[in-house]
């Protein structure tokens, strides 16, 4: 990292599920979220995914989840500020949580140090975001060609969820929009959501009867997004699931299946996308020569 790449900290909120060695390679700063499951609160990263799930099935009422307080951002940007460094801030979409909002009232005490960008997606949409973010600050681009990189990497990343069930989804209130209209059917055809992220809102793209079929719709829109210069796969509990899509992606798009990242999301997002869910990330190549 060169003198200008030096004064500039990456700060995130824990839905971005990077790997711990990209996080530890470009020194961001995750800042949890939290779930509430069992009568206890608890940080995103302080609960494993085992026991995560053991407290689901063992909790009488569903898991609930909270943003980081402004006083939690506050902590960290003043941390950073008063060693001279600039912050860039990348928090998952604001359209459906406040955490944005509490990082941009935090930001509010440190003036033009602290920068809080939208990234209008989450988990590993914003995780990409913030990987070309890191990349280039560590090549010494300042903070108004970062910002720059994000708008145009932020145009260019697709998110693609199935869903097994809309209960956590329905309880959780982040797509009431189209839970009107899928209740009764999801009830007596069982049909499984799939959805995208349209400028940080979460939007129908369509049903199937089952989840393979939910995977399948993926890959078939995932292919219109070709090429493509990252791609992933996250899961709730369902990492065989994971591993068909992943393979599917690899196969359809001739994406190295190697380079497609396969995780399993934290206790958050696993609160608001209920079990079994799958999810493919992607990142279309810029075609406008933008990217930095």
């Amino acid at each position: 990292m060169n003198r200008l790449g030096d004064m500039i900290s990456l700060v995130t909120d824990s839905s971005c599920d990077l790997p711990s060695r990209i996080v530890e390679r470009f020194q961001i700063v995750v800042v949890p979220l939290l779930v509430h499951i069992g009568g206890e609160s608890y940080a995103d990263d302080e609960l494993s995914r085992e026991r995560y799930w053991q407290e689901r099935a063992e909790g009488e009422a569903g898991p609930q989840t909270s943003q980081p307080s402004v006083g939690a951002f506050e902590e960290v940007f003043e941390r950073m500020v008063s060693r001279g460094k600039q912050v860039l801030c990348v928090m998952l979409t604001g359209k459906h949580t406040g955490t944005v909002e509490a990082a941009r009232l935090a930001a509010r005490r440190f003036d033009d140090a602290v920068c809080v960008f939208d990234s209008h997606s989450l988990s590993l949409g914003l995780g990409f975001q913030l990987l070309e973010a890191g990349r280039a600050r560590n090549l010494g681009h300042s903070m108004e060609e970062l910002l720059a990189l994000l708008e145009d990497v932020r145009s260019r990343v697709h998110a693609l969820v199935v869903l097994d069930t809309l209960e956590s989804v329905r309880r959780g209130g982040r797509a009431d929009a189209f839970i009107a209209v899928l209740g009764r059917m999801s009830r007596v055809l069982k049909v499984k959501p799939v959805v995208n992220f349209v400028e940080g809102r979460v939007q129908l793209l369509g049903v199937a009867r089952s989840l393979r079929r939910g995977i399948e719709r993926i890959v078939a829109n995932a292919e219109d997004l070709a090429p493509v210069d990252h791609l992933a796969v996250m899961h709730a509990g369902n990492p065989a699931g994971a591993e068909v899509l992943a393979a599917r992606l690899a196969e359809r798009l001739r994406f190295p299946r190697d380079r497609i990242l396969v995780g399993e999301t934290g206790s958050v997002l696993a609160s608001h996308a209920g079990a079994g869910a799958v999810g493919a990330f992607a990142v279309s190549k810029s075609q406008s020569g933008t990217a930095l």
